[in-house]
Parts: structure tokens; sequence; C-alpha cells
């Protein structure tokens, strides 16, 4: 079992960077695959960006591809993203997933709580 917990929102200009993390206590995080996800105000929470446990795979979302990056570090039981060329309607509470899996998951047994992050025009 495993127990997110995400840092690093904030308020960014339109076109700024923001790196989240989220740091997954438990001592089998790599059995993890992870994933994040965001959900704006009034809209549904939408799926962003996914990583297999070994890192040998990830997935994103269209609206974020070629902007958003997600990375892990096993030592640290951290995972990460990355996110430049920020625009107006990322702005969305963000959360990190896990799930026991060696793939890329359809769905998440563990969230966390969700952090913050508001991009200005």
């Amino acid at each position: 079992q495993v127990q997110p917990v995400e840092s690093g929102g904030g308020l960014v200009q339109a076109g700024g960077s923001l790196r989240l993390s989220c740091l997954a206590s438990g001592r089998t995080f790599s059995n993890y695959a992870m994933g994040w996800f965001r959900q704006a105000p009034g809209k549904e929470r939408e799926f962003v960006a996914a990583i297999s446990r070994s890192s040998d795979s990830t997935t994103y979302a269209d609206s974020v591809k070629g902007r958003f990056t997600i990375s892990r570090d096993n030592a640290k039981n951290t995972v990460y993203l990355q996110m430049n060329s920020l625009k107006p309607e990322d702005t969305a509470v963000y959360y990190c997933a896990a799930h026991h899996s060696p793939v890329i998951p359809t769905a998440y047994d563990y969230w966390g709580q969700g952090t913050q992050v508001t991009v200005s025009s």
C-alpha cells in the first residue's frame, strides 16, 4: 500500500513552467504504476500522464503532449510532472495516483489530496 502526497503547485504566468512532485510512502513504491490526473472547476477529473513502474512506458493526454513530462525516481519514492509552456486551460487541481501493476493501468487504487495549479493569462 502507498499513500501519495503531491507538492509543487502554485501560481504561474502563461508560458511558464512548474514541476509537481508526488511522494508515495510505503516500501514497495517500485511495484506501482503512477499517474497524474487533474480536475478543473466545474469539470470532471481527467487523465494527464502515467508511467509504468520501471519507467519503460509513459503515456500522455493529447492536450499535454510535448509540454508535460512524467518521470519517477524509485529510490526516492517520487514521481514528477514537469509542466512547460503552461496555458490558462491547464489550471486545475492536480492529483497523483498509484496502482499496483507492472504496466500502466486503466484504474488506480490510491490517490493523493491534490495540489492547485493556477496559470494566469
